[in-house]
């Protein structure tokens, strides 16, 4: 469903675009992250929405208050758009989802989880982040390619931030993802802190660890520790202790975009959604006073 390129699951605008609604995007952040002490930044993961397209899940990111996502391959666009994200998007709907962000004050900060197999691919992605004004790629790339994207990204000034998904998976422990940002620069992290409490790894602990690394994350919240297949659940509801990671990031002046992904409840989490963004609100100012 995500493209050949994509990874699957996340159990898992130009810049003239982005230049020209930097101020709303400004004052939505001001109204809807309060305070941001620590320069947090909160988004969407559109695969929480990937049962719709985008032109639709923009509607809903938008009602739930928030500014900013980390769009995945393979959505489809809608609207009067005929193909879906990713690297063969057409020029014209490029140009109509510019558009359509900049209508919603909405910017696009990242995307991912990808994973391409060939340099012409990875070439590709950068292209297509750079276009978008992206400030990051989320993916969980082969060994292969780790000289070649960390150089992409030294060019272009898109970071990569390596995603971990559930054991069995070459990033399941921050071990290996450091080993990944060893001599490359512009590798870090994505800290899905869901997929590291499933691994039965504590997510503060993992953070430690990626100190100066992490270049944004997944929030979610999960029913059951050190299971691989557990649930997810709004977040504040589960295992993980959301207020210390959110501590952590602050103490590590993480500048960073936070995606809540939420992987339940398909059809209708939008008020799970604008009920986890109400809950990072709360957490955030209580981190400011």
């Amino acid at each position: 469903m995500l493209g050949i390129f994509a990874i699957t699951s996340c159990n898992s605008n130009s810049s003239s675009a982005n230049n020209a609604d930097s101020a709303a995007v400004a004052n939505a952040d001001a109204a809807t992250n309060v305070g941001t002490t620590a320069g947090f930044k909160l988004g969407v993961q559109m695969w929480t929405f990937r049962m719709f397209p985008v032109a639709d899940a923009l509607n809903k990111v938008d009602s739930a208050g928030i500014k900013h996502i980390e769009a995945f391959w393979g959505q489809k666009l809608g609207g009067d758009m005929k193909g879906e994200f990713g690297i063969n998007m057409s020029a014209e709907d490029k140009e109509k989802l510019k558009k359509l962000l900049q209508s919603k004050g909405i910017d696009i900060v990242a995307m991912g989880v990808i994973s391409p197999g060939t340099k012409e691919e990875w070439v590709k992605a950068f292209d297509l982040a750079k276009e978008f004004g992206l400030k990051y790629i989320t993916a969980e790339p082969k060994k292969e390619f780790w000289d070649l994207i960390d150089s992409l990204g030294g060019a272009s000034g898109i970071k990569i931030a390596i995603h971990d998904h559930p054991k069995p998976n070459a990033y399941e422990h921050p071990d290996s993802v450091l080993a990944a940002i060893q001599g490359h620069p512009n590798i870090g992290a994505c800290a899905d802190i869901g997929h590291w409490a499933r691994n039965g790894l504590d997510p503060v602990e993992c953070l430690k660890k990626l100190e100066g690394h992490v270049y944004g994350g997944h929030l979610k919240d999960i029913v059951k520790f050190d299971d691989p297949k557990a649930a997810d659940t709004v977040v504040s509801k589960g295992v993980i202790n959301i207020p210390a990671v959110l501590a952590e990031l602050k103490r590590q002046s993480f500048d960073g975009m936070l995606s809540i992904e939420h992987e339940s409840n398909w059809y209708n989490n939008l008020p799970d959604v604008t009920f986890t963004r109400e809950y990072y609100d709360a957490e955030v100012g209580k981190l400011n006073k």
